[in-house]
């Protein structure tokens, strides 16, 4: 996925907001296979287990078994069917999560070769607290960040000053 771009901003963002609430010594359960901000969690200290690939949609068995303190899903909750479900299902009292937000100016991503990259959900920042809510999380810190690319034309300068990603921090009520 990241063969020819890596996403510096965002996942220098994503660090920092991890560092400013869970603390290294507690272990995460990141949501996903294995991927470069898994990697970059192990790097600056955290024991951090994947998920293994399995439909999460279908399968929340990794879930419920864990014995993880807190649970990662970065870009992931927009490829789910029922993000509902998933967040009924974790047993870790700490979350954290991020999304993409939906773009007006923009229509919602689908690979056309890989079934699994695509966005069935294009979240607004309402909706994701909306859904924490429900499902019994308290919403502690939240930030968004914008997406600028070096491209000319007017998606790329509205991505200069329109946030793009949307990242939540939530205890269990």
């Amino acid at each position: 996925m990241y063969e020819k771009t890596y996403p510096n901003k965002r996942f220098k963002l994503t660090l920092q907001f991890l560092q400013k609430h869970i603390d290294i010594s507690e272990s995460i359960l990141d949501l996903g296979i294995k991927n470069p901000f898994s990697d970059i969690m192990i790097t600056e200290g955290y024991a951090v287990e994947n998920t293994k690939g399995e439909d999460l949609d279908e399968n929340q068995s990794a879930l419920k078994t864990s014995s993880a303190e807190v649970v990662t899903a970065f870009e992931i909750f927009e490829h789910l069917l029922s993000p509902y479900e998933i967040l009924k299902s974790i047993k870790a009292n700490k979350l954290v999560i991020s999304v993409p937000l939906k773009l007006w100016f923009a229509p919602a991503y689908r690979s056309k070769t890989d079934m699994r990259d695509r966005h069935y959900h294009e979240f607004e920042d309402w909706q994701l607290d909306w859904l924490l809510e429900k499902t019994g999380w308290i919403i502690k810190d939240k930030q968004q960040w914008t997406n600028p690319v070096n491209k000319l034309g007017i998606r790329p300068i509205l991505r200069r000053f329109i946030p793009r990603y949307y990242i939540v921090y939530a205890e269990r009520a």
